[in-house]
């Protein structure tokens, strides 16, 4: 098994272990979707609480997962192409499987993860600025924050020299709002210079910030007390630890990229594991993150 980490403080790397080595962000993406359509609000091109044209639903209920919008995560017949090693469905073809036009509540009364909410927030953030998502996340978020290691991957090659445990021959098509790949050290700098507050202004970092809390303890994780809030997990863990971060898996790994958030610990780490256990790679993370 591969195990990745970088722990940074004081904006610098001051501990990690194999710490450039090049993996999936997986869902530790969204949080850079989420701080992309934030830049769009800070400069007054969509509003957070506006309806979003021809849904009805607003931004903030994308990026807290609370748009009624149905997730493909538990769609037995998309985990069974992907293990075949199949190419992705066309989007249009994803949807109509899903029934995706189908809300499961309404918008804002509930709270269900949604991948297809982030494929609708990857396609604003395309429109609203005429670049691909890849070129708009460059400009957005990943040049102004100097993180030059990470790009999407749109394809089988674009993963050639990605660690990717035992999913080697994995299409990033599958995640379909979009599957950065960057260093560990990268990812943790990233969430460090995010929530340091030189991209958003303090007011969208605490919009960003602030949980729609969930029911805990989380079984078999380490979660105390989650919660939500945009593009980003956040809450307490078992160990006390206030974070903020953003979990992220897939076939043959996970990732795990958090900022400590106050009181016990302090810094920002990364840490990245060639196993699909989700609880052991935030268990190292939030480890770290205590001292």
């Amino acid at each position: 098994m591969v195990e990745a980490w970088a722990l940074v403080k004081n904006g610098a790397v001051v501990d990690g272990h194999d710490a450039n080595r090049l993996v999936p962000w997986w869902s530790f993406t969204k949080t850079v979707l989420a701080a992309a359509a934030l830049v769009l609000v800070r400069d007054g091109l969509i509003g957070l609480d506006e309806p979003v044209e021809g849904r009805p639903c607003t931004l903030r209920h994308l990026l807290q997962h609370r748009s009624g919008l149905a997730n493909y995560g538990g769609l037995r017949a998309y985990h069974e192409a992907v293990g075949r090693g199949d190419n992705p469905w066309p989007v249009p073809e994803l949807l109509n499987q899903l029934d995706a036009e189908r809300l499961r509540y309404p918008a804002g009364e509930g709270w269900d993860y949604s991948n297809i909410g982030y494929l609708v927030v990857g396609q604003l953030i395309e429109t609203i600025t005429g670049f691909d998502l890849n070129a708009a996340l460059q400009r957005l978020v990943l040049r102004p924050l100097d993180t030059k290691s990470a790009r999407l991957a749109r394809n089988r090659v674009d993963l050639s020299h990605v660690t990717m445990g035992s999913a080697e021959d994995y299409h990033p098509g599958w995640v379909y709002h979009g599957l950065l790949v960057g260093t560990v050290s990268d990812a943790a700098l990233l969430l460090d210079r995010l929530l340091e507050g030189s991209l958003l202004t303090s007011e969208l970092l605490q919009e960003m910030l602030t949980p729609f809390a969930l029911p805990g303890p989380v079984p078999e994780r380490p979660w105390q007390e989650p919660g939500y809030g945009l593009g980003t997990m956040t809450g307490e863990t078992t160990s006390g630890l206030k974070v903020g971060g953003h979990t992220g898996g897939g076939p043959g790994s996970t990732i795990a990229v958090y900022r400590s958030l106050g009181g016990a610990g302090s810094g920002t780490v990364a840490f990245f594991r060639t196993s699909e256990d989700e609880a052991k790679t935030e268990e190292g993370a939030f480890r770290l993150l205590k001292g």
